[in-house]
């Protein structure tokens, strides 16, 4: 069991950096002015997709990191577990947290829009979806991997 939650905390751990690797590497290249509507800190459509396909690769990342230091479906479905428990308290957050009431100047800083940033509830909802069909893609392409049985994937 141990074995399974090391697994199931690495491939956190994996994707929370793949996470922040790409979404700072897609803001450079982007820019805030595709990242935003113009003067707020209102995410653009074109950013919801790229996060959605970014959330997913890392998802993707991180479940095959569990899978390999778990050894086992159980930390792939453990990291499934808390990708959802933390989706759902990220929604919960973004419900509740005051809107910025000031507009985003021009030249705003990566921390600061990111901090700042304003993100549809409905994505906050998708998200953890996606990212746990990343992980069980990504736990799935690893082969042989110990209890991971036909009935497990139901």
């Amino acid at each position: 069991m141990l074995r399974k939650i090391l697994g199931a905390i690495a491939g956190y751990i994996v994707l929370f950096i793949v996470i922040f690797a790409t979404f700072s590497v897609a803001y450079l290249v982007m820019g805030a002015n595709a990242a935003f509507t113009t003067g707020s800190y209102d995410v653009t459509m074109t950013w919801i997709i790229i996060s959605f396909i970014l959330g997913f690769i890392a998802a993707v990342v991180g479940g095959y990191a569990a899978s390999v230091v778990g050894k086992s479906w159980g930390a792939v479905k453990i990291l499934a577990g808390i990708v959802l428990v933390m989706g759902i308290l990220t929604a919960i957050l973004v419900a509740v947290a005051p809107k910025p009431t000031d507009g985003r100047p021009a030249g705003t800083a990566n921390l600061e829009a990111m901090s700042k940033a304003q993100t549809p509830l409905w994505v906050c909802i998708i998200n953890p979806l996606i990212g746990i069909a990343g992980v069980l893609v990504g736990g799935s392409l690893k082969k042989n991997i110990g209890d991971r049985a036909a009935v497990d994937l139901q």
